[in-house]
């Protein structure tokens, strides 16, 4: 069955002062589906990831022109506040960034923002999604513990919690695991998978054993150009550009 597209970009360029970052990205991102941006380091990578919940507006000397359409409407030109239209975008970076707070504030921090305060249903929904990121068992007799005291695999876990509970619609996550020991991203990746039925995820990586473990659809960049994008299954056993071939190879990276 034909993915639903949940976002669409349409003749992206970027540039940083003259420099072009981005060349022309045309690209359908399915729904419901696990999408991976590989490439070398210095490709654009994680540059792309920041134009999709517009993170690219708190550089000032960021031009950049095109179409990104998620909803039907296009992000980089419209009236709706910026600060909505990340709220639709849960971020997970290289490293966690756990709120100087507690582990139950963490949580808590962006529903009481949105204007959620009763104590019980707060309580709940903390308790759901630190299930939801298996951590409730970890940490349910130390929630008023500082965040800071976790090991650096269940920040990472408690950040993505954090970024779950104010119901987003996609997750961005920009080389997850790249800080974190091998059971530590084991527990991210197969958290992914299993979240991809009620979120559609792009992720960053430069590891392609990971890419290849778990990845729908794969998207693949090099100076700034996508080079060829697919299912994971037709780009990993029978790339089309000899470009793709290569870096799958090892040629480079």
């Amino acid at each position: 069955m034909e993915s639903k597209t949940k976002i669409k970009i349409d003749n992206l360029n970027l540039f940083i002062g003259k420099q072009q970052i981005l060349k022309n990205i045309n690209l359908e991102i399915p729904e419901n589906k696990l999408t991976v941006i590989i490439g070398p380091s210095g490709c654009g990578k994680t540059t792309l990831l920041k134009c999709l919940n517009r993170l690219t507006d708190l550089y000032p000397d960021v031009k950049i022109n095109g179409s990104i359409i998620i909803d039907n409407e296009d992000v980089l030109h419209t009236s709706t506040d910026v600060i909505d239209i990340r709220k639709k975008m849960g971020l997970l970076g290289q490293r966690p960034y756990p709120l100087p707070m507690n582990i139950y504030n963490n949580v808590a921090y962006g529903l009481k923002i949105s204007g959620r305060r009763n104590k019980n249903a707060l309580d709940q929904r903390v308790k759901t999604y630190l299930q939801t990121v298996s951590l409730w068992d970890e940490v349910k007799d130390r929630l008023r513990e500082p965040a800071s005291k976790l090991s650096i695999g269940q920040q990472q876990r408690l950040c993505l919690a954090r970024g779950l509970a104010v119901d987003p619609e996609i997750i961005l996550a920009d080389e997850p695991t790249s800080a974190l020991d091998p059971i530590s991203s084991e527990a991210i990746e197969k958290k992914f998978v299993e979240l991809k039925q009620n979120y559609t995820i792009v992720m960053v990586t430069h590891v392609l054993r990971q890419a290849r473990r778990i990845a729908d659809y794969v998207v693949f960049m090099y100076l700034g150009e996508v080079i060829e994008h697919g299912p994971a299954e037709e780009v990993f056993s029978n790339p089309k550009m000899e470009r793709t071939k290569n870096y799958l190879a090892g040629a480079f990276n």
